[in-house]
């Protein structure tokens, strides 16, 4: 059954510093959803709770019926959470094939000892991975860069393999933080009709966390603004680009 994030009252103090506020939003399945605002507003802040890297002061964190706002980060992960970060996070000697190999490990279910052994269980399954890999280098149109080091990658081509490590493990809730920052329009567009697609066709939840706005407006069907750690709007892409709210947080005004 498709499961939905559930934002609800979420607040988080650094001491005297409030950098979350009664944070109330929704992440649906098969849906990109937005949360854009102004640096510092709070944005990674908001992903570093939902994924267990920092506890709440108060309110709940839902996956469908499940609360999971108590659950470690691997637990949260093991529940079907994947998510990006703004800094690429690859092992640069290693090849862009085995960066992926990484991100397939949850799906993995032969034993530790099976491997160790190379039972022909195992086997099969590292023939199956491997396969599994090299199509999805193949979807985001890399196939031929499977053998380089990934230091060796420009840097677009370094955010997309991030990306699809964490594809890779078939998450039902994806967490992309700024996945376009550095590409130009073309490479930007290439990358959200993929996010499109796994949203629509796989049932995917994407939560895309983005400084350019024209690019999430494009992609999303619902935005929420975030300034101060506080939900300032939310709505529609055209309600939210001409909400004065957002314009004066974006602007100064």
């Amino acid at each position: 059954m498709s499961k939905a994030l559930i934002l609800d009252g979420v607040s988080k103090n650094f001491g005297g510093v409030v950098a979350a506020h009664e944070v109330r939003m929704q992440v649906p399945a098969g849906r990109v959803t937005g949360l854009i605002g102004p640096n510092g507003a709070g944005k990674t802040t908001l992903v570093n709770l939902i994924t267990g890297m920092l506890p709440l002061t108060s309110g709940s964190i839902r996956f469908g019926e499940d609360e999971i706002s108590q659950l470690s980060a691997h637990e949260i992960s093991r529940a079907g959470f994947a998510r990006t970060f703004q800094n690429i996070r690859l092992l640069k000697e290693a090849t862009v094939l085995e960066n992926l190999l990484i991100g397939f490990h949850q799906r993995e279910s032969s034993s530790l000892l099976a491997n160790l052994l190379g039972l022909p269980a195992s086997r099969r399954e590292t023939r199956r991975t491997t396969d599994a890999a090299l199509a999805l280098l193949e979807r985001f149109g890399m196939r031929h860069f499977a053998d380089f080091p990934a230091a060796a990658l420009a840097y677009g081509h370094q955010r997309r393999v991030e990306m699809m490590r964490a594809i890779a493990s078939e998450p039902a809730l994806l967490m992309l933080d700024e996945p376009v920052a550095g590409m130009n329009d073309v490479e930007a567009g290439e990358l959200g009709d993929i996010f499109k697609n796994l949203s629509q066709q796989q049932g995917m939840g994407i939560l895309l966390i983005e400084h350019n706005i024209r690019f999430v407006t494009k992609m999303c069907e619902y935005i929420y603004v975030l300034d101060g750690g506080r939900i300032i709007a939310e709505g529609s892409p055209d309600q939210v680009v001409s909400n004065p709210a957002v314009i004066a947080a974006y602007l100064g005004s």
